[in-house]
């Protein structure tokens, strides 16, 4: 081809190695030589044997030696080179020139491997497509936008099931909004999935050319993979009554705001991060086989483990309440077993007026009428002086058998008949005349540090509990009260500080009357027994004989607490919320350990562009530890009602350089379709731009 005599030229020899035929280097027909002689027309091209000549501008001549150059890279790796792939490099390397930083060369680009499956490798295709690939790697929160056809799905989904794969998460969830889902598809016939199903085919496509159909299946049936709408997914929720436990006891958690603290599973205050009302969801009512249960969703969250997870040493698992339903028995046995509190519950310190120790005695043998000076009744010596040791300005005076009176203690020159410092206190704590039926524990000590609660607890089993030994079997503790309100109290008690109880009742109606002075006594009220397991280290018990036979059989060996039933409940407001704590359980309910949030998950947000602002932050907020991220879409194909604001449009503005965050912006140029999408993509473009000039 004829240059400019006045044009420099430049000349350059390219050697092919034998290792490699020509044909591979200058493909089929010479199909890659042609790609090159179109992209540089101003460049004689030769081939002799081995040997590759150019003539032409020393630009484009240097241009065309480091192409060949990184062609004999990808085919030293074992990889082919096509024509897609050389004009790919001939665009990476045009735009080096052009003051692009190019980090990586073509070659690392085309020699990317993300996954093999099926026999065939994904690979990012352009420049923008491997930073896209890095960018998922090193951040948590990855934003892929840009035009249709630029893989940032596709791509995604692989980095997706290679994480899987390599047990960097333990599950997979691939959301789309599909607004219309449950508001306009009424009217269409078939299931909500079936009305649904075309929001998300293209997310079951990307699987099926990654995974071995037969196993997608299985992974969707054990909650590995979750394909959902985002309507749905949000809906991870209970209702605005159910109560959550905070640092001043139990409030709704419709009444929680966003820096309100509620208690986490090691016992610790724990700030709420979101609160996302979710409006009408249909509940369902989870029970554990101790009697605890609490409300929530069909979508909502729980860490639990099978018999199978806890001998194979693997850790707990996420699953949704309808992914347990149906599922609930391994043969007879309870199949998931549920957290419990790893520390006790850290409630701020209060003074109160008698000792808790003391007070759970007296709850559990004293007299509290008021008619008469308090009396206590035991035939354990030791307890009377310990009640005594732990009561100021009173002294425990023997009357006889198991017979004790509460006597102040009279200082020299008293006159005044003086009101006994224990009748006192009681009528402060508002149990005074309260009888065997009616005692309850004052909230200032239910409420109280670990401390103050063990102390009431083990007033109460020096009293009325004791230990329950088995042959073979470790030791469980027994209570049995007639006050209704006061088993709820033990309970509350033994739960908030990381046992289990179980209770049952004993009619008092046919049961063998009780003997005093050797006259029959009727029983009057109904008995409640308690069966109690609380966690290692935690002493049920002062009294020696007591004591030393619980340890003697090996302690209360490990609390555990298993989900029995899971039942439909009704349609009920509902609300979710996000805590701040590394494993994303607050306490519900009967000391139940729940949450919201996806832990160890890689998550993908297609189509953002169709989420709205509050639907964007509510996703985002989703993110729980040791997860990731990738939201996609394009921002010119918002297909939104009129007047809402696109969330993929708007978080740009809110995230863009905040740590951990990435941006990954692709064009027409990282298209990956056929040639005329990304030219398609340009005139759009440039139609666009010549209309915002008008």
């Amino acid at each position: 081809m004829t240059q400019t005599p006045t044009q420099p030229q430049a000349r350059a020899q390219f050697t092919v190695p034998d290792t490699h035929p020509m044909v591979m280097v200058l493909g089929s027909s010479d199909s890659l030589l042609r790609v090159i002689e179109n992209a540089f027309p101003d460049v004689d091209i030769h081939v002799r044997g081995n040997e590759v000549s150019t003539v032409g501008d020393p630009t484009e001549v240097a241009l065309i030696q480091r192409l060949l150059a990184e062609m004999m890279l990808v085919l030293r790796t074992g990889l082919p080179m096509t024509e897609d792939a050389v004009e790919r490099s001939i665009a990476m390397l045009r735009a080096s020139e052009n003051g692009d930083v190019l980090d990586e060369t073509p070659a690392e680009v085309l020699t990317q491997n993300i996954l093999s499956s099926r026999g065939r490798t994904i690979r990012p295709k352009t420049l923008n497509q491997k930073r896209y690939v890095d960018a998922i790697d090193k951040h948590t929160i990855v934003f892929g936008i840009g035009p249709a056809g630029t893989g940032k799905t596709y791509l995604a989904m692989a980095k997706a099931v290679q994480a899987l794969q390599s047990k960097q998460v333990t599950r997979i969830i691939l959301t789309r909004p599909a607004v219309e889902a449950g508001e306009r598809l009424g009217f269409l016939p078939g299931t909500l999935y079936e009305k649904i199903d075309p929001y998300l085919r293209p997310l079951y496509d990307a699987l099926h050319d990654m995974l071995d159909p037969d196993s997608i299946p299985r992974l969707m049936a054990a909650g590995t993979i979750e394909v959902a709408p985002l309507a749905y997914m949000r809906g991870r929720a209970q209702p605005i009554f159910t109560n959550v436990l905070t640092p001043e006891g139990w409030r709704p958690i419709g009444d929680l705001q966003v820096g309100d603290l509620v208690i986490g599973s090691n016992g610790e205050p724990t700030p709420v991060l979101g609160v996302f009302p979710q409006g009408e969801k249909d509940i369902y009512r989870v029970t554990a086989q101790d009697g605890s249960w609490t409300l929530c969703c069909g979508e909502h969250l729980w860490t639990v483990r099978t018999a199978a997870d806890r001998r194979r040493d693997k850790p707990w698992r996420v699953l949704e309440t309808k992914e347990m339903i149906g599922n609930l028995r391994a043969a007879h046995a309870r199949r998931y077993e549920l957290p419990l509190l790893t520390a006790p519950v850290c409630f701020p310190e209060r003074e109160v007026p008698m000792d808790p120790y003391a007070l759970g005695l007296l709850l559990g043998d004293g007299c509290l009428t008021g008619s008469t000076t308090p009396s206590f009744s035991t035939e354990d010596a030791e307890l009377a002086e310990a009640l005594e040791a732990s009561l100021t300005g009173v002294v425990v005076r023997h009357r006889g058998g198991p017979n004790y009176v509460l006597n102040r203690v009279k200082a020299p020159g008293d006159v005044v008949t003086l009101e006994n410092p224990v009748t006192r206190i009681l009528r402060e704590l508002d149990i005074l005349r309260t009888r065997s039926h009616s005692k309850f524990v004052p909230d200032q000590y239910l409420y109280n540090s670990a401390e103050v609660r063990l102390g009431v607890l083990q007033g109460l089993l020096d009293a009325d509990g004791g230990p329950v030994t088995q042959a073979d079997r470790t030791c469980r503790i027994q209570y049995t009260t007639t006050s209704i309100v006061l088993r709820d109290d033990v309970i509350s008690l033994v739960q908030s500080l990381g046992g289990v109880a179980y209770t049952r009742r004993r009619a008092a109606e046919g049961r063998t009357p009780g003997l005093a002075k050797g006259r029959k006594v009727q029983h009057r009220y109904d008995a409640h027994v308690v069966d109690i397991r609380l966690p290692e280290g935690i002493e049920p018990f002062r009294l020696a004989r007591k004591c030393d036979t619980y340890h003697a059989a090996g302690g209360g060996g490990r609390p555990m607490r298993f989900i029995d039933s899971i039942e439909p409940a009704g349609r009920e407001e509902a609300v979710c919320i996000q805590v701040a704590a590394e494993d994303s359980l607050y306490v519900t309910q009967d000391y139940l350990l729940t949450h919201n949030t996806l832990n160890d998950a890689f998550i993908i947000l297609d189509e953002a562009q169709n989420t709205s602002a509050e639907q964007m932050k509510m996703f985002l907020t989703r993110l729980g530890f040791d997860s990731k991220i990738v939201v996609t879409g394009d921002v010119t194909q918002v297909d939104l009602p009129g007047g809402t604001k696109s969330g993929l449009r708007q978080v740009q503005h809110i995230l863009e350089g905040l740590d951990d965050v990435h941006f990954s912006r692709l064009t027409s140029q990282d298209v990956v379709r056929h040639k005329l999408v990304g030219r398609i993509v340009d005139a759009y473009e440039q139609y666009d731009d010549s209309q915002n000039g008008l």
